[in-house]
């Protein structure tokens, strides 16, 4: 998967190159990545408004540190908001968007992927079912959630082991939606953000 600019500083920051509370200045980037700052800048501008980076003096920007709150926060949000959204989708949901969304989850079984490619996928797999409603400020309001969420995710698939009950549960949310269980597969999609989230916050209040 080729990244633009944005997503290799994500990707990054997740492997750690950037540590977190580092600051990032333009020219570190522009050097790095070979690239002139022009980009770069609105780079760093995209990237605090995803909540990747944040202010750090006058005109600096820094990662920030992985927050319990911001986290519990995040998945509150998801959890109300999603089951939402995927209930708008059921009456327009077409046989292709689910085939989609299994193609999609087959692609995240590859254990070689790369943090924010896996993020990108997971995001891809929820936005198969979910834009059907045809509502789009929620669906990019969930997005933007699912974006800075990302940042998340060397706990999920490490320390914290979610990785295969995530596929399984997409896997049946999945089968619940061609049986029609809709109201099933918004329990089991609320259950799914509420329990990696919780867990997500008990593991980072441990460390």
């Amino acid at each position: 998967m080729k990244l633009d600019l944005v997503d290799r500083v994500k990707s990054d920051i997740l492997k750690g190159v950037f540590a977190r509370g580092q600051t990032i200045r333009q020219q570190e980037l522009s050097e790095r990545y070979g690239v002139s700052r022009i980009p770069v800048r609105d780079t760093l501008t995209q990237l605090k408004s995803e909540g990747w980076l944040v202010k750090c003096g006058k005109a600096g920007v820094k990662v920030p540190k992985l927050d319990a709150q911001v986290a519990e926060d995040l998945y509150w949000m998801r959890s109300i908001l999603e089951p939402k959204l995927l209930g708008m989708s059921f009456e327009h949901i077409t046989h292709e968007q689910i085939g989609k969304a299994k193609d999609v989850n087959l692609l995240l079984d590859n254990e070689h992927l790369a943090l924010i490619e896996k993020g990108q996928l997971n995001w891809q797999f929820h936005a198969a079912l979910y834009a059907p409603a045809n509502r789009e400020t929620l669906f990019e309001t969930v997005r933007r959630l699912n974006t800075q969420a990302i940042q998340y995710l060397g706990f999920q698939y490490g320390p914290m082991a979610r990785r295969n009950v995530s596929q399984q549960e997409h896997k049946d949310m999945l089968v619940l939606i061609e049986n029609r269980q809709y109201r099933d597969a918004q329990a089991l999609l609320e259950s799914h953000i509420v329990e990696a989230g919780m867990s997500l916050v008990d593991y980072l209040k441990s460390i």
